[in-house]
């Protein structure tokens, strides 16, 4: 959530269904509190500078007692969840940072709900040990449950869109927490109504429908995936085997949490994959003819109301920027182009400089304009 004091309470009314009456103000009393608190240490680049105040939250009435206090008092929020998604100033934040780290696993028959700070990756773990699919291609994603439903995240053709029923929330809004259904969470590719209106919610609880398919896995619809696993895209397989390939795929991205390995040291995939319209598109095509010549076919995926998807990781390639690039502090990873990281002695300075020269690039290149995936906090490219 983007740093900006909060809503008055009680402006405006809850979109979904109501929890509990609005207007319970909760207080803060066993939570635990630092000052001039490092946030470095709470991201996976390993960046940023420290917050005013850093709240750990354990408990959803512990959550919204800080959001309530911070937005009665006009104190700028940072709410931090895993950590996998944030690029913080080096500076850091004059605000209060609220570390959710709440827990809370309750499996009923295919039905799953989640506290926001649960671990994503044990999570899937579970439901898969469990026999249930839906989310075994999302193995090895780092981050908290809670930032699931807000960036709409998927991977090797699954989308936590497809099982979500309900996300809980506090609506700082309206001053209550409320369950919003599926159909109004506005999902769409890495994009929600959570994204699109950051300052208004904060996700305490996910629930998800999985599948019970007698242990296979949902139908693969990720080529890569079906490949490795020799399969055709739509077969089941085992969802242990499933998680298992996923895994693997992800690791020799340098896409699974590894202390020692700093290909790791990063957000994911740092640049969304273009979504171009049939114009930008045909003008995207010209561009490519020209530079690597007419024989050469872009990666292109439909997305829907005429709209074509291209690869982030081959524009970057193209345009010059292969894996490794750079010889700062802050380089493109090894393992995988789009992934920009921090070699152990980075500054969220140098990892900017480096996603500036990467966009400019790019749009030098072929007239795309790469849009970052992670959340940015006192900086922008």
């Amino acid at each position: 959530m983007p740093p900006t004091p909060g809503p008055a309470p009680g402006a405006g009314c809850p979109q979904g269904r109501p929890e509990e009456p609005r207007g319970r103000t909760r207080t803060l009393e066993r939570v635990q509190e630092l000052h001039d608190a490092p946030l470095a240490p709470l991201t996976t680049f390993r960046l940023g500078g420290p917050a005013t105040r850093l709240i750990t939250a354990t408990t959803d009435d512990e959550v919204v007692a800080a959001v309530q206090e911070a937005d009665a008092t006009g104190t700028p929020l940072l709410v931090i969840g895993g950590g996998s998604n944030l690029v913080i100033a080096d500076k850091g934040f004059d605000g209060t940072a609220l570390h959710i780290a709440t827990s809370g696993f309750t499996l009923d028959g295919s039905r799953l709900e989640l506290a926001a700070g649960e671990n994503w990756s044990a999570a899937v773990a579970r439901t898969v040990e469990a026999g249930l699919a839906g989310v075994e291609c999302l193995a090895g994603i780092p981050g908290s449950a809670g930032a699931t439903p807000i960036q709409n995240v998927g991977a090797y053709g699954q989308e936590v869109a497809a099982t979500i029923t309900e996300v809980v929330a506090y609506d700082r809004r309206a001053d209550a927490v409320v369950t919003i259904p599926n159909a109004d969470c506005a999902f769409s590719y890495r994009h929600s109504r959570f994204k699109a209106d950051p300052d208004r919610h904060v996700v305490l609880r996910v629930r998800f429908e999985l599948e019970d398919a007698g242990g296979m896995s949902s139908p693969v619809r990720y080529a890569e995936t079906a490949r490795v696993l020799g399969v055709e895209v739509g077969d089941r397989v085992p969802a242990a085997i499933a998680r298992r390939t996923v895994l693997g795929l992800r690791a020799g991205k340098g896409m699974v949490l590894d202390p020692e390995d700093h290909d790791t040291w990063s957000a994911g995939s740092f640049f969304t994959n273009p979504v171009l319209t049939q114009d930008a598109y045909a003008a995207f095509l010209a561009r490519v003819a020209e530079r690597l010549g007419p024989d050469t076919a872009p990666p292109a995926f439909p997305a829907g109301e005429g709209r074509i998807k291209t690869s982030a990781a081959w524009l970057i390639d193209k345009a010059g920027f292969p894996k490794g690039y750079g010889t700062g502090p802050a380089r493109i990873s090894s393992k995988h182009t789009l992934a920009l990281t921090n070699r152990g002695e980075a500054t969220t300075e140098d990892l900017l400089a480096l996603a500036r020269e990467v966009v400019a690039g790019v749009e030098e290149a072929f007239g795309v304009t790469l849009v970052n995936e992670p959340v940015t906090v006192g900086v922008s490219l």
